[in-house]
C-alpha cells in the first residue's frame, strides 16, 4: 500500500488549528476539512494505557517505553499509525529487573 503526504489543518481541544503532515490512508483523496486532533490522540491513549498495563502486569524494576506514531487519515478521520510500509511497528520496550534482589 502507497502512502501520500498531505499538511492539513487539525484542530487541538482549546480551538488552536494547527498544520499537521498526513499520510493518506486507502484510495480516498484527502479533503481540506480541518479535523479534530483527537481522533488520533484516542488512538495514542490507549495505545499507552495497554502497553502500561502490561508493563505492570510484570512489573519489572524499570521500564522504558518508546513509539514512534505517524498520523494518517483514514475515511476522513484522523488515525494515529504505528507500523507503516513494511508493516514493522516502530515501538521499542526496554524491561530490567534487578538481579541482586534474588
Amino acid at each position: 500500500m502507497e502512502f501520500q503526504n498531505k499538511v492539513i489543518s487539525v484542530e487541538l481541544a482549546d480551538g488552536t488549528v494547527v498544520k499537521v503532515e498526513a499520510s493518506s490512508i486507502g484510495d480516498r483523496k484527502v479533503g481540506l476539512q480541518t479535523r479534530p486532533f483527537s481522533e488520533a490522540t484516542v488512538a495514542i491513549k490507549s495505545l499507552a494505557r495497554e502497553i502500561a498495563e502490561t508493563v505492570q502486569t510484570i512489573k519489572p524494576d524499570k521500564a522504558r517505553v518508546r513509539f514512534g506514531i505517524e498520523i494518517g487519515i483514514d475515511a476522513g478521520k484522523l488515525t494515529a499509525i504505528l507500523a507503516k510500509g513494511t508493516n514493522t511497528a516502530n515501538l521499542e520496550i526496554t524491561l530490567e529487573w534487578d538481579s541482586s534482589d534474588n
